[in-house]
Protein backbone atom coordinates (compact mmCIF):
# COMPACT_ATOMS: atom_id res chain seq x y z
CA UNK A 1 0.00 0.00 0.00
CA UNK A 2 1.62 3.25 -1.15
CA UNK A 3 0.94 6.57 0.55
CA UNK A 4 2.14 9.88 -0.96
CA UNK A 5 4.55 12.02 1.05
CA UNK A 6 6.20 9.17 2.92
CA UNK A 7 9.94 8.62 3.01
CA UNK A 8 11.19 5.39 1.54
CA UNK A 9 12.07 3.90 4.91
CA UNK A 10 8.62 4.74 6.31
CA UNK A 11 6.89 3.04 3.37
CA UNK A 12 9.04 -0.06 3.76
CA UNK A 13 8.41 -0.20 7.49
CA UNK A 14 4.65 0.04 6.97
CA UNK A 15 4.76 -2.80 4.46
CA UNK A 16 6.78 -4.89 6.93
CA UNK A 17 4.34 -4.11 9.76
CA UNK A 18 1.24 -5.00 7.74
CA UNK A 19 2.80 -8.34 6.75
CA UNK A 20 3.88 -8.92 10.37
CA UNK A 21 0.38 -8.20 11.73
CA UNK A 22 -1.02 -11.12 9.75
CA UNK A 23 0.46 -13.49 12.33
CA UNK A 24 1.72 -11.37 15.23
CA UNK A 25 -0.05 -8.35 16.80
CA UNK A 26 3.05 -6.54 18.17
CA UNK A 27 5.64 -4.72 16.04
CA UNK A 28 8.84 -3.02 17.28
CA UNK A 29 10.47 -0.35 15.13
CA UNK A 30 13.90 1.05 15.99
CA UNK A 31 14.63 4.19 13.96
CA UNK A 32 17.28 6.78 14.67
CA UNK A 33 16.07 9.92 16.52
CA UNK A 34 14.84 12.51 14.06
CA UNK A 35 13.90 10.02 11.33
CA UNK A 36 10.13 10.61 11.51
CA UNK A 37 8.69 7.86 13.70
CA UNK A 38 5.54 9.79 14.60
CA UNK A 39 4.53 10.25 10.96
CA UNK A 40 5.30 6.58 10.37
CA UNK A 41 2.87 5.61 13.15
CA UNK A 42 0.17 7.91 11.82
CA UNK A 43 0.54 6.56 8.28
CA UNK A 44 0.37 2.97 9.54
CA UNK A 45 -2.80 3.82 11.48
CA UNK A 46 -4.30 5.27 8.32
CA UNK A 47 -3.53 2.08 6.41
CA UNK A 48 -5.15 -0.05 9.10
CA UNK A 49 -8.26 2.15 9.04
CA UNK A 50 -8.45 1.96 5.24
CA UNK A 51 -8.32 -1.83 5.15
CA UNK A 52 -10.88 -2.00 7.99
CA UNK A 53 -8.62 -3.63 10.57
CA UNK A 54 -9.13 -1.15 13.42
CA UNK A 55 -11.80 1.11 14.90
CA UNK A 56 -9.75 3.35 17.22
CA UNK A 57 -6.15 4.36 17.88
CA UNK A 58 -4.56 5.15 21.25
CA UNK A 59 -1.06 6.63 21.60
CA UNK A 60 1.12 6.83 24.70
CA UNK A 61 4.32 8.85 25.08
CA UNK A 62 6.65 9.90 27.92
CA UNK A 63 5.93 13.66 27.91
CA UNK A 64 3.20 16.22 27.22
CA UNK A 65 5.26 17.81 24.42
CA UNK A 66 5.49 14.50 22.58
CA UNK A 67 1.78 13.84 23.12
CA UNK A 68 0.99 17.22 21.54
CA UNK A 69 3.18 16.27 18.59
CA UNK A 70 1.31 12.99 18.17
CA UNK A 71 -2.06 14.73 18.20
CA UNK A 72 -0.94 17.24 15.58
CA UNK A 73 0.69 14.70 13.26
CA UNK A 74 -2.13 12.14 13.47
CA UNK A 75 -4.74 14.83 12.81
CA UNK A 76 -2.73 15.92 9.76
CA UNK A 77 -2.36 12.38 8.37
CA UNK A 78 -5.78 10.99 9.31
CA UNK A 79 -7.84 14.12 8.84
CA UNK A 80 -9.48 13.44 12.19
CA UNK A 81 -8.77 14.54 15.75
CA UNK A 82 -6.80 12.46 18.26
CA UNK A 83 -7.84 14.38 21.36
CA UNK A 84 -10.07 11.74 22.96
CA UNK A 85 -13.21 13.88 22.70
CA UNK A 86 -16.50 13.04 20.98
CA UNK A 87 -15.95 12.60 17.26
CA UNK A 88 -12.23 11.89 17.59
CA UNK A 89 -10.61 8.81 16.07
CA UNK A 90 -8.82 8.11 19.34
CA UNK A 91 -6.60 9.77 21.93
CA UNK A 92 -2.99 10.45 22.86
CA UNK A 93 -1.82 10.42 26.48
CA UNK A 94 1.30 10.36 28.63
CA UNK A 95 2.42 7.11 30.22
CA UNK A 96 1.77 8.69 33.61
CA UNK A 97 -1.90 9.15 32.66
CA UNK A 98 -2.42 5.40 32.23
CA UNK A 99 -2.62 4.96 35.99
CA UNK A 100 -5.47 7.48 36.24
CA UNK A 101 -7.76 6.00 33.58
CA UNK A 102 -10.80 4.14 34.90
CA UNK A 103 -12.20 0.80 33.77
CA UNK A 104 -14.59 2.50 31.35
CA UNK A 105 -11.61 3.74 29.38
CA UNK A 106 -9.84 0.38 29.30
CA UNK A 107 -13.03 -1.42 28.20
CA UNK A 108 -12.51 0.24 24.83
CA UNK A 109 -9.89 -2.44 24.17
CA UNK A 110 -12.51 -5.16 24.62
CA UNK A 111 -15.35 -3.49 22.75
CA UNK A 112 -13.40 -2.10 19.77
CA UNK A 113 -10.48 -3.08 17.58
CA UNK A 114 -7.85 -0.71 18.96
CA UNK A 115 -4.41 0.07 17.53
CA UNK A 116 -2.08 1.15 20.36
CA UNK A 117 1.15 3.07 19.72
CA UNK A 118 3.92 3.31 22.34
CA UNK A 119 6.48 6.03 21.73
CA UNK A 120 9.94 5.64 23.28
CA UNK A 121 8.94 2.23 24.61
CA UNK A 122 12.26 1.84 26.41
CA UNK A 123 10.77 3.89 29.26
CA UNK A 124 8.42 0.98 29.98
CA UNK A 125 10.08 -2.00 31.65
CA UNK A 126 8.47 -5.32 32.21
CA UNK A 127 7.88 -8.91 31.20
CA UNK A 128 6.41 -9.81 34.59
CA UNK A 129 5.18 -7.83 37.63
CA UNK A 130 8.39 -8.38 39.63
CA UNK A 131 10.66 -6.96 36.94
CA UNK A 132 8.53 -4.04 35.80
CA UNK A 133 8.22 -0.37 36.50
CA UNK A 134 4.84 1.35 36.91
CA UNK A 135 4.46 2.13 33.21
CA UNK A 136 5.40 -1.38 32.18
CA UNK A 137 2.96 -2.84 34.68
CA UNK A 138 0.11 -0.81 33.19
CA UNK A 139 0.93 -2.09 29.70
CA UNK A 140 1.03 -5.71 30.89
CA UNK A 141 -2.17 -5.35 32.92
CA UNK A 142 -4.27 -3.12 30.67
CA UNK A 143 -3.15 -3.50 27.07
CA UNK A 144 -1.21 -6.70 26.40
CA UNK A 145 -3.42 -9.35 24.74
CA UNK A 146 -6.34 -6.89 24.56
CA UNK A 147 -5.30 -4.50 21.78
CA UNK A 148 -5.89 -5.56 18.17
CA UNK A 149 -2.41 -4.38 17.20
CA UNK A 150 0.43 -2.60 18.97
CA UNK A 151 3.34 -0.59 17.59
CA UNK A 152 6.38 0.20 19.75
CA UNK A 153 8.78 2.93 18.67
CA UNK A 154 12.25 3.79 19.94
CA UNK A 155 15.41 5.43 18.71
CA UNK A 156 17.38 3.94 21.61
CA UNK A 157 15.78 0.60 22.51
CA UNK A 158 17.64 -0.33 25.66
CA UNK A 159 17.56 0.48 29.35
CA UNK A 160 20.36 1.43 31.73
CA UNK A 161 18.99 -0.85 34.48
CA UNK A 162 19.14 -3.98 32.25
CA UNK A 163 15.43 -4.68 32.67
CA UNK A 164 13.51 -6.05 29.67
CA UNK A 165 11.47 -3.58 27.63
CA UNK A 166 7.73 -4.08 27.87
CA UNK A 167 6.27 -6.24 25.06
CA UNK A 168 9.73 -6.71 23.50
CA UNK A 169 10.99 -10.08 22.32
CA UNK A 170 14.49 -11.38 23.05
CA UNK A 171 16.32 -14.25 21.42
CA UNK A 172 17.06 -17.40 23.40
CA UNK A 173 19.53 -18.14 24.86
CA UNK A 174 21.53 -15.06 23.72
CA UNK A 175 19.02 -12.57 25.05
CA UNK A 176 19.39 -10.21 22.08
CA UNK A 177 16.63 -7.71 21.45
CA UNK A 178 14.59 -8.55 18.35
CA UNK A 179 13.64 -5.49 16.30
CA UNK A 180 11.06 -6.05 13.58
CA UNK A 181 12.36 -3.10 11.59
CA UNK A 182 15.54 -1.00 11.95
CA UNK A 183 16.50 2.28 10.33
CA UNK A 184 19.93 3.49 11.38
CA UNK A 185 21.65 6.87 11.49
CA UNK A 186 24.00 6.02 8.62
CA UNK A 187 21.05 5.15 6.37
CA UNK A 188 19.18 8.28 7.46
CA UNK A 189 22.13 10.51 6.61
CA UNK A 190 22.60 8.91 3.19
CA UNK A 191 18.85 9.28 2.54
CA UNK A 192 19.03 13.00 3.47
CA UNK A 193 16.59 12.33 6.32
CA UNK A 194 18.97 13.25 9.17
CA UNK A 195 21.89 15.62 9.49
CA UNK A 196 25.40 14.29 9.81
CA UNK A 197 26.65 15.00 13.36
CA UNK A 198 29.89 16.85 14.02
CA UNK A 199 30.82 16.10 17.63
CA UNK A 200 33.34 18.42 19.29
CA UNK A 201 35.04 17.16 22.47
CA UNK A 202 36.57 19.98 24.50
CA UNK A 203 39.66 19.30 26.63
CA UNK A 204 42.53 21.20 28.25
CA UNK A 205 46.15 20.11 28.23
CA UNK A 206 47.03 21.65 31.60
CA UNK A 207 44.49 21.65 34.39
CA UNK A 208 45.74 22.99 37.71
CA UNK A 209 44.15 21.80 40.94
CA UNK A 210 45.07 23.82 44.02
CA UNK A 211 44.32 22.50 47.51
CA UNK A 212 44.29 25.31 50.06
CA UNK A 213 44.50 24.51 53.74
CA UNK A 214 44.71 26.89 56.68
CA UNK A 215 48.49 26.63 56.94
CA UNK A 216 49.59 25.58 53.46
CA UNK A 217 48.72 25.29 49.81
CA UNK A 218 49.53 22.50 47.33
CA UNK A 219 48.99 22.31 43.57
CA UNK A 220 48.82 19.45 41.07
CA UNK A 221 48.75 19.53 37.27
CA UNK A 222 46.67 17.20 35.13
CA UNK A 223 47.15 16.68 31.37
CA UNK A 224 43.42 16.38 30.63
CA UNK A 225 39.92 16.69 32.04
CA UNK A 226 39.61 12.89 32.18
CA UNK A 227 42.80 12.67 34.27
CA UNK A 228 41.48 15.32 36.68
CA UNK A 229 38.18 13.50 37.13
CA UNK A 230 39.89 10.16 37.55
CA UNK A 231 42.36 11.18 40.25
CA UNK A 232 40.95 14.08 42.28
CA UNK A 233 37.93 15.01 44.41
CA UNK A 234 36.58 17.16 41.56
CA UNK A 235 33.39 15.84 39.96
CA UNK A 236 32.11 16.14 36.42
CA UNK A 237 29.24 18.26 37.69
CA UNK A 238 31.74 20.64 39.30
CA UNK A 239 33.31 21.29 35.91
CA UNK A 240 29.95 21.88 34.24
CA UNK A 241 29.44 24.82 36.61
CA UNK A 242 32.94 26.24 36.15
CA UNK A 243 32.73 29.73 34.65
CA UNK A 244 35.78 29.22 32.43
CA UNK A 245 34.48 25.92 31.04
CA UNK A 246 31.04 27.36 30.36
CA UNK A 247 32.43 30.48 28.74
CA UNK A 248 34.72 28.53 26.43
CA UNK A 249 32.28 25.86 25.30
CA UNK A 250 29.46 28.38 24.83
CA UNK A 251 31.81 30.65 22.91
CA UNK A 252 32.68 27.88 20.46
CA UNK A 253 29.01 27.02 20.01
CA UNK A 254 28.04 30.67 19.42
CA UNK A 255 30.72 31.02 16.75
CA UNK A 256 29.48 27.87 15.06
CA UNK A 257 25.86 29.06 15.21
CA UNK A 258 26.94 32.33 13.55
CA UNK A 259 28.43 30.31 10.72
CA UNK A 260 25.41 28.02 10.39
CA UNK A 261 22.99 30.96 10.28
CA UNK A 262 24.73 32.34 7.19
CA UNK A 263 23.10 29.43 5.34
CA UNK A 264 20.08 28.90 7.57
CA UNK A 265 19.03 32.29 9.03
CA UNK A 266 16.61 30.80 11.57
CA UNK A 267 18.99 28.10 12.88
CA UNK A 268 19.11 27.86 16.66
CA UNK A 269 21.07 26.29 19.49
CA UNK A 270 20.14 24.15 22.49
CA UNK A 271 22.01 23.98 25.80
CA UNK A 272 21.06 21.04 28.04
CA UNK A 273 21.71 22.06 31.64
CA UNK A 274 22.06 20.07 34.85
CA UNK A 275 19.42 21.77 37.01
CA UNK A 276 17.43 24.99 37.24
CA UNK A 277 20.19 26.98 38.95
CA UNK A 278 22.67 25.81 36.35
CA UNK A 279 20.29 26.74 33.53
CA UNK A 280 20.10 30.33 34.74
CA UNK A 281 23.87 30.45 35.19
CA UNK A 282 24.21 29.40 31.54
CA UNK A 283 21.63 31.99 30.47
CA UNK A 284 23.64 34.72 32.17
CA UNK A 285 26.80 33.51 30.42
CA UNK A 286 25.02 33.62 27.05
CA UNK A 287 23.62 37.07 27.73
CA UNK A 288 27.13 38.27 28.62
CA UNK A 289 28.10 37.25 25.08
CA UNK A 290 25.23 39.28 23.67
CA UNK A 291 23.07 36.22 22.97
CA UNK A 292 19.30 36.11 23.42
CA UNK A 293 17.92 32.93 24.96
CA UNK A 294 14.87 31.25 26.47
CA UNK A 295 15.10 29.15 29.65
CA UNK A 296 12.67 26.27 30.07
CA UNK A 297 12.49 23.83 32.98
CA UNK A 298 9.75 21.80 34.63
CA UNK A 299 9.11 24.82 36.87
CA UNK A 300 8.79 27.33 34.04
CA UNK A 301 5.21 28.70 33.94
CA UNK A 302 3.65 27.70 30.63
CA UNK A 303 6.73 25.67 29.66
CA UNK A 304 5.02 24.12 26.62
CA UNK A 305 4.01 27.56 25.35
CA UNK A 306 7.60 28.78 25.81
CA UNK A 307 8.86 25.87 23.70
CA UNK A 308 6.24 26.49 21.03
CA UNK A 309 7.10 30.19 20.86
CA UNK A 310 10.77 29.33 20.51
CA UNK A 311 9.99 26.75 17.82
CA UNK A 312 8.53 29.45 15.56
CA UNK A 313 10.65 32.43 16.63
CA UNK A 314 14.03 33.77 15.56
CA UNK A 315 15.56 33.53 19.06
CA UNK A 316 19.02 31.98 18.83
CA UNK A 317 19.26 29.87 22.00
CA UNK A 318 17.12 27.82 24.35
CA UNK A 319 18.47 26.48 27.66
CA UNK A 320 16.59 23.47 28.99
CA UNK A 321 16.52 21.05 31.89
CA UNK A 322 14.74 17.82 30.99
CA UNK A 323 12.21 19.50 28.70
CA UNK A 324 13.86 19.02 25.29
CA UNK A 325 15.70 15.75 25.69
CA UNK A 326 13.59 13.30 23.75
CA UNK A 327 10.85 13.39 21.16
CA UNK A 328 10.47 17.18 21.12
CA UNK A 329 10.53 18.38 17.52
CA UNK A 330 12.25 21.73 16.87
CA UNK A 331 13.83 21.28 13.43
CA UNK A 332 15.67 24.60 13.46
CA UNK A 333 17.89 23.36 16.30
CA UNK A 334 21.26 22.68 14.67
CA UNK A 335 23.81 23.32 17.44
CA UNK A 336 23.82 21.76 20.92
CA UNK A 337 25.93 22.07 24.07
CA UNK A 338 25.68 19.02 26.31
CA UNK A 339 26.15 20.34 29.84
CA UNK A 340 23.94 17.82 31.62
CA UNK A 341 25.25 15.82 34.53
CA UNK A 342 23.51 12.72 33.11
CA UNK A 343 26.10 10.41 31.57
CA UNK A 344 24.13 7.48 30.25
CA UNK A 345 24.40 6.58 26.59
CA UNK A 346 20.62 6.53 26.21
CA UNK A 347 20.21 10.13 27.38
CA UNK A 348 23.25 11.28 25.40
CA UNK A 349 21.85 9.88 22.15
CA UNK A 350 18.39 11.24 22.79
CA UNK A 351 19.79 14.75 23.22
CA UNK A 352 21.94 14.37 20.10
CA UNK A 353 18.76 13.44 18.24
CA UNK A 354 17.30 16.90 18.93
CA UNK A 355 19.67 18.45 16.36
CA UNK A 356 19.59 15.70 13.73
CA UNK A 357 16.18 16.31 12.12
CA UNK A 358 16.57 17.92 8.68
CA UNK A 359 14.16 20.52 7.32
CA UNK A 360 15.78 21.43 3.98
CA UNK A 361 18.64 20.87 1.56
CA UNK A 362 21.20 23.19 3.18
CA UNK A 363 21.05 22.02 6.79
CA UNK A 364 23.04 18.82 6.31
CA UNK A 365 25.23 19.06 9.44
CA UNK A 366 24.54 19.18 13.18
CA UNK A 367 27.06 20.41 15.76
CA UNK A 368 27.33 18.91 19.24
CA UNK A 369 29.72 20.36 21.87
CA UNK A 370 30.69 18.64 25.11
CA UNK A 371 33.54 18.06 27.57
CA UNK A 372 35.96 15.23 26.89
CA UNK A 373 34.77 13.18 29.86
CA UNK A 374 35.73 9.51 29.38
CA UNK A 375 32.19 8.06 29.22
CA UNK A 376 30.89 10.75 26.89
CA UNK A 377 33.94 10.40 24.67
CA UNK A 378 33.24 6.69 24.35
CA UNK A 379 29.60 7.34 23.49
CA UNK A 380 30.64 9.82 20.81
CA UNK A 381 32.80 7.22 19.09
CA UNK A 382 29.89 4.75 19.17
CA UNK A 383 27.25 7.05 17.66
CA UNK A 384 27.48 5.22 14.32
CA UNK A 385 26.40 2.00 16.09
CA UNK A 386 22.63 2.29 16.08
CA UNK A 387 22.06 -0.62 18.45
CA UNK A 388 25.33 -1.33 20.31
CA UNK A 389 25.74 -5.04 20.98
CA UNK A 390 26.58 -4.62 24.65
CA UNK A 391 23.39 -2.60 25.20
CA UNK A 392 20.94 -4.60 23.13
CA UNK A 393 21.57 -7.85 25.02
CA UNK A 394 19.33 -8.54 28.00
CA UNK A 395 21.50 -9.36 30.99
CA UNK A 396 20.35 -11.43 33.92
CA UNK A 397 18.61 -9.11 36.35
CA UNK A 398 18.30 -9.86 40.03
CA UNK A 399 14.96 -9.77 41.76
CA UNK A 400 14.01 -6.27 42.87
CA UNK A 401 13.77 -7.67 46.38
CA UNK A 402 17.40 -8.80 46.42
CA UNK A 403 19.46 -7.36 49.27
CA UNK A 404 22.16 -6.34 46.80
CA UNK A 405 19.89 -4.39 44.49
CA UNK A 406 17.85 -1.29 45.21
CA UNK A 407 14.11 -1.95 44.82
CA UNK A 408 12.59 -0.54 41.68
CA UNK A 409 10.89 2.80 41.92
CA UNK A 410 7.13 2.76 41.85
CA UNK A 411 7.02 5.55 39.25
CA UNK A 412 7.55 5.23 35.52
CA UNK A 413 11.11 6.52 35.68
CA UNK A 414 13.44 4.61 33.43
CA UNK A 415 16.44 4.72 35.78
CA UNK A 416 18.48 6.37 33.07
CA UNK A 417 19.87 9.26 35.09
CA UNK A 418 23.23 9.32 36.82
CA UNK A 419 22.90 10.69 40.30
CA UNK A 420 25.68 12.61 42.07
CA UNK A 421 28.21 10.42 43.81
CA UNK A 422 27.09 10.20 47.44
CA UNK A 423 30.71 10.08 48.57
CA UNK A 424 31.51 13.42 46.94
CA UNK A 425 30.20 16.89 47.78
CA UNK A 426 27.22 18.53 46.15
CA UNK A 427 27.40 21.49 43.77
CA UNK A 428 30.26 23.88 44.59
CA UNK A 429 29.92 27.44 45.86
CA UNK A 430 31.79 30.47 44.56
CA UNK A 431 34.68 31.61 46.75
CA UNK A 432 34.43 35.41 46.97
CA UNK A 433 37.96 36.00 48.31
CA UNK A 434 40.10 34.37 45.64
CA UNK A 435 37.60 35.12 42.82
CA UNK A 436 38.23 31.73 41.27
CA UNK A 437 35.91 28.79 41.01
CA UNK A 438 36.50 26.80 44.16
CA UNK A 439 35.06 23.70 45.77
CA UNK A 440 34.31 23.62 49.48
CA UNK A 441 34.73 20.05 50.68
CA UNK A 442 34.18 18.53 54.12
CA UNK A 443 37.04 19.49 56.38
CA UNK A 444 39.34 22.48 56.04
CA UNK A 445 40.44 22.08 52.42
CA UNK A 446 39.30 24.31 49.56
CA UNK A 447 39.99 23.09 46.02
CA UNK A 448 40.42 25.49 43.13
CA UNK A 449 40.55 24.48 39.47
CA UNK A 450 42.32 26.66 36.89
CA UNK A 451 42.59 25.86 33.22
CA UNK A 452 46.10 27.16 32.66
CA UNK A 453 46.82 25.26 29.45
CA UNK A 454 45.47 25.57 25.94
CA UNK A 455 42.01 24.26 25.20
CA UNK A 456 42.01 21.62 22.52
CA UNK A 457 39.17 20.30 20.41
CA UNK A 458 38.68 16.83 18.98
CA UNK A 459 36.26 16.76 16.06
CA UNK A 460 34.45 13.52 15.23
CA UNK A 461 32.89 13.51 11.76
CA UNK A 462 30.26 11.09 10.51
CA UNK A 463 29.88 10.59 6.77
Amino acid sequence: MTMPGLRTWQQRCIEAALAHFVTTPHFLCQATPGAGKTRLAAALARCLFEINKIDLVLCFAPSCQVVDGFRTTFADVLGKRLDGLVGAVGGAYTYQAMEHRDETFWRLLDEYRVFVVFDEIHHCAGHDPLLSNAWGQQILKRIQDRAAYTLALSGTPWRSDDLPIALARYSSPEGELICDYQYGLREAILDNVCRSPRIVLLDNQEVKLTEEMKAKSAARLFPSIAALLGDSPITYEDLLRHDDVMSHILGLACERLDEVRRKEPDAAGLVVATDIEHAHQIALALEAKGEACHVVTNRTPGAHQVINRFRHSDCRWIVAVGMISEGTDIPRLQVCCYLSRIRTELHYRQVLGRVLRRKGKKDDKAWFFMLAESNLSRYAVRVAEDLPNDLSVLRKVKSPFSKTKTPLATTGASHDEDHPDENKPSAPERDEIIKKYSYDYPGDAIYRVDFSGQYRQTLLNFL
